[in-house]
């Protein structure tokens, strides 16, 4: 996982080191992880990281949102 060029999300904090990045792969899935623990890496799927940022854009995680 130490190859892989990780990106910060654009939604982050100019300045902040509390971010989530994501780094891709020609060999599997996409990786995700929280830039304050860079060790925990979750590797998921194309379609699977789609649904999530879909859900995300729509609100489905606000607060009160159900």
């Amino acid at each position: 996982m130490n190859q892989l060029r990780w990106r910060k999300s654009s939604f982050s904090e100019p300045g902040s080191d509390t971010c989530v990045e994501i780094a891709g792969s020609s060999t599997s899935g996409p990786h995700l992880r929280e830039s304050t623990d860079p060790a925990t890496v979750i590797t998921t799927s194309r379609p699977a990281l789609r649904a999530l940022l879909v859900a995300v854009k729509r609100g489905q995680f606000a607060d009160g949102a159900r």
